[in-house]
């Protein structure tokens, strides 16, 4: 049957998803939104299919072989992140590595591994992941105080890339900076105090460390990295997006 209803206990739980990192963390859940994203979850992920009405008069065959549920399109509405609803939205199990996996899974003679220092801007974190992906990274690994990387707006902004670029979470990044040169990997911290960085700079395994759009890197994990480098800037500008350094970076370092 159809749910016309947002006082149903699953459109509840959607909203819940959607609105409160707390929710997301309890439930290890999280929402994705669109058939682009949609089509890219591992099925084995996928915890339930909400539809729109309208979305099932257009795209019934694009449903062969999903259990799905029918939403009223006023109740999509409600559930929905965006102004223009799509029509299908997946409640989604989340999935994350160790730190010990990203090291044991990068790439062989030549990885680079982004690190990300209280990222607060949700938009940057998704993108820095689509990035990462495109520019062939082996993983990010993140503080617990960046933004909630199940965040809906960082979601939309990977667009595919949060399902396939491995990722940790980790308490003390200081210490996780610390355990990755002991694997032989050259830490560059992205730094106004830094070294203009020169092209074959990066040779062998590397990481990269960028930090918060605002305050920039932590002096506990500046001072754990083996050089401060930055990205030569002319006129009177001082710093690029975070998000904007860190594709330059990551490209550099392909």
């Amino acid at each position: 049957m159809m749910i016309t209803s947002t006082s149903n206990e699953q459109i509840k739980n959607i909203i819940q998803l959607k609105e409160k990192s707390k929710v997301r963390k309890q439930k290890k859940q999280y929402v994705v939104e669109g058939l682009k994203m949609f089509s890219e979850v591992p099925k084995e992920d996928l915890r339930g299919v909400y539809v729109s009405e309208h979305f099932l008069k257009e795209n019934e065959g694009k449903l062969q072989g999903v259990n799905f549920q029918t939403v009223s399109d006023s109740v999509f509405k409600k559930i929905s992140d965006t102004v223009t609803p799509q029509g299908v939205l997946a409640v989604v199990a989340q999935k994350e590595n160790t730190l010990d996996e990203i090291l044991n899974n990068r790439r062989k003679n030549k990885s680079c591994i982004v690190v990300l220092d209280r990222l607060q801007d949700p938009g940057n974190l998704g993108t820095i992941l689509r990035t990462a992906e495109g520019a062939g990274v082996s993983g990010i690994v993140m503080s617990s105080d960046c933004a909630d990387i199940y965040n809906p707006k960082v979601i939309r902004s990977t667009m595919g890339s949060i399902f396939r670029v491995p990722f940790a979470v980790v308490d003390d990044l200081p210490a996780a900076v610390e355990r990755i040169r002991e694997k032989g990997i050259t830490t560059y911290a992205a730094h106004l105090q830094g070294e203009d960085y020169n092209k074959g700079v990066f040779e062998k395994d590397i990481a990269l460390l960028i930090g918060n759009e605002a305050a920039g890197l932590s002096k506990e994990v500046s001072e754990k990295a083996d050089q401060w480098i930055k990205i030569p800037m002319e006129g009177k500008v001082e710093s690029l997006n975070a998000a904007v350094a860190a594709a330059i970076l990551m490209y550099e370092a392909r």
